[in-house]
């Protein structure tokens, strides 16, 4: 990241910020050298050379960064003009005159991202997130660095030149006297976008006593706050985290007096409500702030939100249930939202009698109120983030157990389901003994309550004490649950309850180190679920699940780091995707594997002891590791963390003697259309290498911690193969040279390579193919030594490979020649597994089944279509149901080139049943039909009341997906996208939908055509998917321009 904003910082300026009549007060002719349209370097005294005159490096400034976490910025008596490596300075006594115009405005809007990076590197940089100031006698540049931000935020936003009046640039400018308001408009956006500050610190929170009344039936809520707070610094006024709620009354108490506000003032922009009195706080005053307020039950699945469920008899009825984090815990009370600003809360619901009320904490009394309604006290709460505040109020069965360890485990579901939250059930009462066991550490409250919602946007969220999770990832129905739904499920409760302590327990400080939380818990839901069901074989479906998908988007340009600063909430959402959450265990992962399983629990034992009820960042975590293990972690994972991106190792052989072997690897960082890196990155990457000697064991492990290095491996003969990154650990590609592959080759054939092993060597293969460095049709010759193949997660890679390439070539008249490819590849092994479950079969294999039948129906496989369709007719008339992992498989096998008739008889299917999984496999199969008119009808039963909105979304992607269906996804989404925007803005499903609905694309013409309607239509929190999937539309129309002559002779020839 900061790397990136040293150089998109002055290449923004350099295409937005156009110099003009650059006159010097005292030396006129220094300025000649001066272009208007391009910065350049006035080499008047160099200021910030390092000693041996190198400029500081990227990697040493983004490392500078990390180490110093808190920047002060540095005045100088200079106006300053910089680049990413060499900054000089003019003297005071001979400062310029900078007039700008804001002509540039139009280059600034194609230039987004750009302008985003630069504005979070001043914004981060400049606030009080960080650690020790950065002292410029430590890193000169960037210290000069900081301060130059603030004069190109000043350019950029407000369109004014330091010390000067905005009268003053505006007279000297003609152009910009005829601003468009368009321009206008834009300068004003980026100028609020700037003013974003997080809440002042003068007064804080110690306890909130809130009391929540919810009406289910007007969908409105009432609640009351009595909160202390200390004021530490004098003021007359208190800000707080408000948005969409009203506050009736506010009053504050202190030392006998009572204060009430004179007015309160609300910023939308900000979310913020300001109480504004007419005498000041004293200092270091404890005081009581009493507050009233009301507020809707809205439909956004975000803040305290309505959901609808139906009960035995139809009858449609409202949950009142909450969804906070990241911001919105301000939708329901007026608070200090913020993780970092911690408090203890008591809390009271004031319900219904007949409905069940819950929040993170027991029951600790009820009282009976007129109106069929009571008073329910809950126990105090840990202190603890806002965000991670709950309360549910509805209609609820539950089955409860106990842990070994004495925590009372209770899973609430629909009224008349509670059998199926006995999986869930038995999966929370063993984790949370093994947590404790892990992290030596045990969980602190004494209830720990999972609950299924019916419309929940996420897939779960770790409210303390009260986890909430969607319908389809906590319920499991023995005879309609798929085994794939069973393994998620797992997974999803590791994750949540793994929060309980990291996240939890401790909180990451602000929203820039959110992958302290996810990627960790990514990482060890897979640990707990390894030991709760060694047979998944969970560890080797780890690649495919996060691993490899985190590489595919962090290879785009428009990637970001792991850690990336954010400021206003609409950024925040953004974040919550395949980096933070993917990238994050990838790199945990290989840094467990590079310190060790014993030094990796006894630093986090030490991480989360020494930091529990408080907040920390990224170097708290480095720290503990470290004396754990006595290893370089903060340099070694650093560039991880701090860079965007990942390397290609190459690496070539040459054999010395008999018994040894040279290897010469090359780091450089790897991007997804081929092209040169646009700077010079170094990683320090932890290497691994086995041989065929014994391919389970690692013959050799060193840093590779420059950009080239040497090494020899002892004990390996001529025709040795080698293998580096065995177990597709470290977080990088391999290339390797021609003859190294060779020797490899028949090792995947004759499967001695392990299966982590097969899966990294072709995930690679397929992503040198999109760079432009290997041929699509060599690499499928490649596919054909895998033939043999039989373990689940490696065909799941090469089938998120072809599956790649079946998108891209799907409207050209190479289709024909592909499908009858995928069928040679994929029968033997339908035909090895066939319909029917074996006795004791193996997990992975169930899953191959499903995986492969699924295949061949899109492969147009006549024979499997057909059966397809036979068991789907003896499913629907009662004589023969369909296991649940492949019902998918027949769905798909009946609808793709289904009629009408089909189509009514899918949704009679749906209409039928009240399983959330089933409609969800129902409701997606139908993407997959092939009639355009009828594709069109599942768009608008998507959007109907039948399916719920948080599902709507992955309806119309199925659609997008279906080559058919692709352009008419986009239409709608054109046509109707205030409505979507109204329904969706703020969360993560709204960055889903618009990724998936254009990424498929494979021409200049659609890249552009997108782009286009993304600058006249604003989607706040997508312009980094947009981005993302802009760039993937020009690789995919790169890849294909490249590849598709020598592709159609190769798939024509088989």
């Amino acid at each position: 990241m900061y790397k990136n904003a040293l150089k998109g910082g002055i290449r923004t300026a350099k295409q937005a910020w156009k110099l003009r009549n650059v006159v010097a007060t005292q030396n006129h002719s220094q300025l000649k050298s001066c272009s208007a349209t391009k910065l350049q370097l006035l080499k008047n005294k160099p200021c910030c050379r390092r000693k041996n005159n190198n400029s500081l490096s990227p990697n040493a400034a983004a490392i500078a960064v990390a180490t110093r976490p808190h920047c002060q910025l540095t005045r100088y008596r200079y106006c300053t003009l910089i680049s990413p490596h060499l900054c000089y300075t003019i003297p005071a006594d001979k400062r310029i005159i900078v007039r700008t115009e804001t002509c540039h405005l139009n280059t600034l809007l194609s230039s987004k991202q750009f302008v985003k990076v630069q504005k979070q590197f001043y914004r981060d940089y400049s606030s009080i997130s960080l650690g020790a100031p950065l002292k410029s006698t430590d890193a000169a540049l960037l210290g000069n660095l900081c301060g130059q931000y603030s004069t190109i935020l000043a350019h950029t936003s407000a369109d004014g030149a330091p010390g000067q009046s905005t009268a003053r640039i505006h007279s000297s400018c003609a152009q910009c006297q005829q601003q468009k308001p368009q321009q206008q408009e834009c300068t004003k956006k980026m100028s609020r976008e700037r003013e974003f500050q997080r809440l002042p610190t003068n007064v804080v929170p110690k306890h909130y006593e809130l009391e929540l009344k919810p009406d289910l039936s007007a969908f409105t809520f009432t609640g009351k706050t009595i909160v202390q707070v200390t004021v530490k610094d004098k003021t007359k006024q208190i800000t707080l985290n408000a948005l969409d709620i009203k506050i009736n009354s506010a009053e504050l108490q202190y030392d006998c007096e009572k204060l009430k506000p004179d007015r309160i003032t609300y910023s939308a922009d900000n979310e913020t409500a300001t109480l504004e009195f007419a005498q000041d706080i004293p200092t270091d005053t404890e005081a009581v702030l009493y507050m009233s307020f009301t507020g809707e039950l809205n439909d956004k699945m975000k803040g305290f939100y309505r959901s609808k469920y139906f009960t035995a008899s139809g009858e449609e009825r409202y949950a009142g249930v909450t969804q906070f984090e990241a911001t919105d815990a301000r939708r329901c009370f007026p608070c200090w939202d913020e993780p970092a600003i911690k408090a203890t809360f008591d809390i009271t619901l004031v319900v219904p009698k007949d409905r069940v009320a819950l929040s993170n904490m027991p029951v600790l009394k009820e009282d009976s109120l007129p109106g069929e309604l009571r008073r329910v006290r809950f126990d105090r709460t840990p202190i603890m983030s806002t965000y991670l505040v709950a309360v549910v109020v509805g209609e609820y069965d539950f089955v409860e157990g106990k842990s070994e360890d004495g925590v009372v485990v209770r899973v609430f579901t629909p009224v008349g389901k509670k059998e199926q939250g006995l999986f869930a059930l038995e999966v929370a009462t063993k984790v949370l003994p093994y947590y404790k066991s892990y992290f030596n550490i045990a969980y602190p409250l004494p209830k720990m309550d999972l609950i299924a919602i019916s419309d929940f946007s996420a897939g779960a969220m770790e409210n303390w004490g009260l986890v909430t999770y969607r319908e389809t990832f906590v319920l499991v129905d023995p005879k309609n649950t798929s085994l794939m739904r069973k393994q998620s499920i797992a997974l999803t409760v590791g994750h949540e309850i793994a929060h309980q302590w990291f996240g939890n327990l401790v909180t990451m400080e602000w929203w820039t180190h959110l992958w302290l939380n996810e990627g960790y818990a990514s990482f060890v839901e897979f640990l707990c679920v390894h030991h709760l069901f060694p047979d998944y074989d969970i560890w080797t479906q780890f690649v495919t699940d996060m691993y490899t998908r985190a590489l595919e988007l962090d290879s785009l340009k428009n990637s970001h780091p792991i850690e990336v600063p954010v400021g206003h909430p609409s950024e925040i959402d953004e974040i919550f995707d395949e980096i933070s959450y993917n990238k994050g265990a990838s790199v945990i992962r290989m840094l467990h594997d590079y310190i060790g399983e014993d030094d990796f629990r006894k630093g986090m034992n030490i991480y989360l002891t020494r930091h529990q009820y408080k907040n920390t960042c990224t170097e708290d975590l480095w720290t503990a590791l470290q004396e754990a293990s006595s290893k370089p972690v903060a340099e070694v994972m650093s560039t991880w963390i701090k860079l965007k991106g990942f390397p290609v190792v190459s690496v070539e052989s040459e054999q010395s003697g008999s018994s040894k072997r040279i290897l010469r690897l090359t780091q450089r960082k790897f991007t997804a259309d081929g092209s040169k890196p646009d700077g010079d990155y170094l990683w320090v990457i932890p290497i691994t290498v086995s041989t065929s000697r014994n391919p389970n064991e690692i013959a050799k492990t060193f840093l590779l911690d420059q950009p080239s290095m040497e090494v020899v491996l002892d004990d390996v003969q001529p025709n040795d193969w080698i293998k580096i990154n065995p177990g597709t650990v470290g977080y990088y590609r391999t290339r390797y040279s021609k003859e190294m592959l060779e020797k490899l080759l028949p090792a995947v054939y004759k499967m001695e390579l392990p299966p982590l092993d097969r899966l990294g060597l072709i995930d690679d293969m397929f992503a040198m193919v999109q760079a432009g460095q290997a041929s699509t049709a060599e690499v499928l010759k490649l596919v054909d030594s895998y033939r043999n193949e039989t373990n689940y997660t490696v065909w799941t890679a090469i089938t998120n490979s072809l599956t790649n390439l079946h998108i891209l070539i799907s409207h050209t008249d190479m289709m024909d020649a592909f499908q009858s490819f995928g069928r040679k590849l994929y029968e033997p092994v339908a035909e090895r597994l066939g319909w029917e479950p074996r006795e004791d079969e193996n997990h992975l294999d169930t899953l191959l089944r499903s995986l492969v039948l699924t295949r061949l129906v899109s492969f147009r496989s006549d024979e499997i279509i057909e059966e397809g369709r036979k068991r789907f007719r003896s499913h629907v008339n009662g004589t023969n149901p369909l296991p649940a992992d492949l019902r998918t498989t027949c769905y798909k096998a009946v609808l793709q080139e289904g009629n009408e008739k089909i189509f009514e008889e899918m949704l009679q299917l749906y209409r039928s049943t009240d399983l959330h999984e089933e409609q969800d496999r129902i409701s997606r199969a139908l993407g997959c039909i092939g009639d355009t008119k009828l594709l069109r009808r599942v768009i608008d039963f998507a959007m109907s009341g039948e399916v719920r909105a948080q599902d709507s979304v992955f309806v119309i992607v199925a659609v997008a997906i279906n080559p058919k269906g692709r352009d008419m996804a986009w239409e709608f989404f054109k046509e109707n996208n205030k409505r979507l925007l109204e329904q969706y803005q703020g969360g993560f499903l709204l960055a889903r939908l618009i990724k998936y609905l254009i990424e498929n694309f494979a021409s200049e013409e659609k890249a552009r055509e997108v782009e286009e309607f993304f600058k006249v239509n604003q989607f706040p929190g997508t312009e980094r998917t947009v981005s993302q999937a802009v760039e993937t539309i020009r690789l995919n129309a790169a890849w294909l321009e490249r590849d598709r002559e020598k592709l159609a002779a190769y798939l024509k020839s088989q």
